[in-house]
């Protein structure tokens, strides 16, 4: 079944669809901190809604709710089934993305899925197949693929101007609380370096290098099997490399560098979701860099997780199944490179 971005409205009709200034409703199952982050940016759109919240705690829901606006419900069921929420953001912890996910797609509900959309590879593409077999919307909310820095990396890479990406560094990292009862620590629940901060780096490399031949990783474990810190050294078309790093247990630079036989790209603290870029070159083939900083070509809405929303939106009303922004193809290879990470550290997950 093929995974391409389908133009035109989908064989069952997809209900969601949207005509451009109707707005778009919005359904948030699981209000944790992330669904926090996007409920804030949906507000700033007036193209958006939130219409509805769901949770296993009705309390957690009318907290939310109350907040963020619209009904509340004790269940995830009675969420998908609201007939006014037209897409549903799956929030919940990675063990349960698939089930919530196919839940709302059972229902009809356009669905963006966090990342990673579920703990491996196989599992994703049966995901994105039952969801086009129901001719229903799904994406994964990687949002730094659609935030205007990100894009207008890309954007000047494919240009020429800079050269052929050749290297590229990026890390990503902070101090987890170690406390019990944390997600990112509890290999119950998908936690691990990898699938919070190194699905950043891996994609990043993938936008930049195209898909990796080779990758190569270690990794300090907790004592509970999950990986605290892991390193990743990869090979891509034309023997380009990259250096990707993700770690719980420390206050990382979280940069990342594109270098190019005339120069680098350097993104700063925060380089999945950059502000500006700058370009640095040595013009006359000695050590004396010339450093350049470039705006980006749109600004960035509310705290950059707009970007996915407006997607999401252009995607309904194109009437595609799937975005070319954030294609299937790249959402399952990046999560088969992590399979192949998790097997060479040997972090494995319960079922």
């Amino acid at each position: 079944m093929s995974f391409d971005a389908r133009r035109g409205a989908s064989p069952l009709g997809l209900t969601a669809m949207k005509k451009v200034g109707e707005t778009v409703r919005w359904g948030v199952l699981a209000p944790g901190r992330i669904a926090r982050a996007l409920a804030a940016d949906l507000s700033v759109l007036p193209e958006a809604e939130l219409v509805a919240t769901g949770s296993r705690d009705v309390d957690r829901a009318t907290v939310f709710a109350a907040e963020f606006g619209g009904a509340a419900y004790g269940s995830y069921a009675e969420l998908v089934a609201d007939p006014a929420v037209d897409v549903v953001y799956v929030a919940s912890p990675h063990t349960l993305h698939d089930e919530h996910a196919r839940l709302a797609i059972e229902a009809g509900k356009a669905v963006l899925c966090e990342k990673p959309m579920t703990l491996d590879g196989d599992t994703t593409a049966a995901l994105f197949a039952e969801a086009e077999a129901r001719g229903t919307f799904l994406m994964e909310a990687m949002w730094m693929v659609c935030h205007p820095g990100i894009r207008t990396l890309l954007r000047l890479l494919a240009s020429g101007e800079f050269g052929t990406p050749r290297q590229v560094h990026a890390d990503l990292g902070f101090v987890v609380d170690p406390a019990p009862g944390g997600r990112l620590l509890d290999p119950r629940l998908g936690g691990g370096a990898l699938l919070d901060m190194g699905v950043y780096t891996l994609t990043f490399a993938h936008l930049v290098l195209g898909e990796p031949e080779q990758l190569v990783a270690t990794a300090g474990l907790s004592p509970a099997g999950i990986d605290l810190d892991v390193s990743i050294a990869g090979r891509y078309p034309g023997g380009a490399t990259a250096a990707l790093t993700a770690s719980l247990t420390s206050q990382s630079p979280r940069t990342a560098t594109v270098a190019t036989e005339k120069g680098h790209f350097a993104l700063p603290f925060g380089f999945h979701q950059p502000s500006r870029l700058q370009w640095v070159s040595s013009p006359t083939g000695e050590h004396d860099p010339e450093s350049t900083w470039i705006e980006l070509d749109e600004p960035v809405v509310g705290r950059g997780y707009a970007h996915e929303v407006l997607e999401v939106h252009r995607c309904l009303r194109a009437g595609a199944l799937t975005s070319d922004l954030v294609p299937p193809a790249q959402t399952i290879s990046v999560m088969r490179q992590m399979d192949d990470v998790r097997a060479q550290i040997g972090v494995e997950y319960a079922g």
